[in-house]
């Protein structure tokens, strides 16, 4: 028993040697070994000025670029191989869409192990003495591949005790054209992203760091190579955090009662079948029961063809919505009528009349007008005035429906983003989408609204965009929706074109 339990023991500190001597070692470039470099970087960082060393630049905010990071190239291919035979795991989300690993803190394959060593160890006692903080020897790091298509957008990686961003580049020739990018974006005065205003191209072996803090907004952009794979190890090292100023908030979108126009807007342009009583009734019917639908032809056919043809041919004035932490896309300005053809007008018109608003009340059975049956089916109260428009009596002491909406294009790059700030204003409200423009529009380009649970990942219902069907969605507080990025496989403008085609919805929201 004693020779066993000898040999055991024997046998496990062999296993351990065996590891042990399996971690290879990885060399760091002379920017992190040299003293008179690093004494150069850490003043340069001081002062927020460039540093040639390093490529120390902190416009817009602090960040380095380290070129052959890794002295060996045989260790760098190395480790190439080792992270590309890791099982690796579709990502995606409102913010996102990649592929990425599982935690390597606990990887024994040598080179990975290596580097993680040499990460977390000269690496961040180097790092530390640059920003003159003491970094906490927590492992954070991941493996990530983008390839075609794939994206991460605006964000600030701003989390409880992160500190310094890092990325190494473990890709093949890379050019611009290629897209995955890191774009680095100004910010205002109020700490909100503006433009892209300098690009990071990956390269080989090249490692990418900046500070963490509340201006830090920054992007993958889209990767367009259709046989390139853009590798790459990233992770953060942790420490104290940067004051961090109040949160911006955005001032509310300004609500609407309804205009007061009557019945005969929805004869002119409303299919027929969707004014008939009894349809209406199974129409609420089916919508209490899942608080969503479809209503598929919703306008009258030539009416439909006419205002995607005055969207698509007419010259409105487009404007970029940002922030890009929050959103990218365009909006119609709909205060200068006289720019707006006078069909989609109109159609605007309809979507904030007093007789639409009667018409989502029996399709939903919400409060959306005084004379709603859904205000009488719940006998909220017992008075009573005259409608200025139809002349029918109804209950006029509940709080007046209100509306807000815009008129959107959809291109490459739009998308909207879940943030803090929607959340903590989330109320009940019955969402419309009017999309036009989006024949053979396929779910993989995105542009599709998704519903989801509030701090869960849980994905409620996905609206795609379809010409002509009028998508109605109820919501309540613990509800938040996103469009997903629309990419570069959305078809072109033509054939040949490398412009991608863009589609338009009417988007509002109403509040009883």
């Amino acid at each position: 028993m004693a020779s066993k339990r000898h040999q055991d023991e024997c046998g496990k500190r062999e296993k351990k040697k065996k590891q042990k001597r399996r971690e290879e070692t990885a060399e760091l470039s002379s920017v992190v070994e040299d003293e008179l470099a690093k004494s150069a970087v850490k003043e340069a960082w001081s002062r927020a000025s460039r540093c040639s060393l390093g490529e120390l630049d902190c416009h817009p905010f602090p960040h380095c670029v380290i070129k052959n990071f890794l002295g060996s190239d045989t260790f760098v291919e190395n480790l190439q191989r080792e992270l590309l035979g890791l099982n690796f795991h579709e990502k995606s989300n409102d913010l996102y869409k990649f592929k990425q690993s599982d935690d390597l803190r606990k990887r024994t394959e040598p080179h990975i192990a290596g580097l993680r060593a040499a990460l977390f160890g000269p690496f961040r006692s180097w790092l530390g003495d640059v920003l003159g903080v003491k970094l906490e020897p927590t492992v954070d790091i991941s493996c990530a591949k983008y390839e075609y298509t794939d994206v991460l957008l605006c964000h600030d990686d701003e989390l409880e005790g992160r500190r310094v961003a890092f990325i190494l580049y473990l890709v093949p020739p890379w050019q611009s054209s290629d897209g995955g990018t890191l774009d680095l974006y100004a910010t205002d005065g109020n700490f909100q992203p503006q433009s892209i205003s300098k690009s990071l191209v990956p390269s080989w072996n090249t490692l990418v760091l900046f500070e963490v803090s509340p201006v830090s907004f920054h992007q993958v952009s889209e990767v367009l190579s259709q046989d390139k794979c853009r590798l790459s190890l990233s992770g953060w090292f942790h420490g104290p955090s940067l004051e961090r100023p109040p949160r911006h908030v955005e001032p509310p979108v300004p609500r609407s009662p309804h205009l007061p126009r009557d019945e005969t807007l929805l004869l002119e342009w409303v299919n027929p079948i969707y004014l008939d009583i009894s349809y209406q009734e199974q129409i609420q019917e089916e919508f209490e029961d899942s608080s969503e639908i479809q209503l598929k032809d919703f306008l009258k056919e030539e009416k439909f063809r006419e205002v995607g043809e005055a969207l698509r041919l007419s010259q409105i004035q487009w404007t970029r919505r940002g922030p890009p932490n929050k959103r990218c896309y365009e909006v119609a300005s709909l205060d200068m009528p006289h720019d707006m053809p006078q069909c989609v007008s109109a159609c605007w018109e309809l979507l904030r009349s007093e007789s639409f608003f009667l018409l989502l009340s029996n399709f939903t059975g919400l409060r959306l007008h005084y004379l709603s049956n859904a205000n009488r089916d719940k006998g909220l109260c017992q008075c009573e005035m005259i409608s200025p428009t139809t002349g029918v009596y109804g209950c006029a002491c509940l709080s007046t429906p209100v509306c807000c909406g815009e008129l959107r294009r959809w291109s490459h790059g739009g998308y909207t983003l879940l943030h803090d700030g929607e959340a903590a204003r989330a109320e009940y409200a019955l969402d419309l989408v009017l999309p036009f423009g989006c024949a053979d529009w396929q779910t993989e380009f995105g542009g599709f609204t998704s519903y989801v649970a509030n701090e869960e990942d849980e994905e409620l219902l996905t609206v795609y965009p379809e010409d002509n069907s009028l998508a109605l969605v109820y919501r309540d507080k613990e509800t938040l929706k996103f469009v997903k990025h629309v990419n570069h496989k959305s078809p072109s403008d033509s054939a040949g074109s490398s412009t991608c085609r863009a589609f338009y919805d009417f988007s509002f929201v109403y509040y009883e």
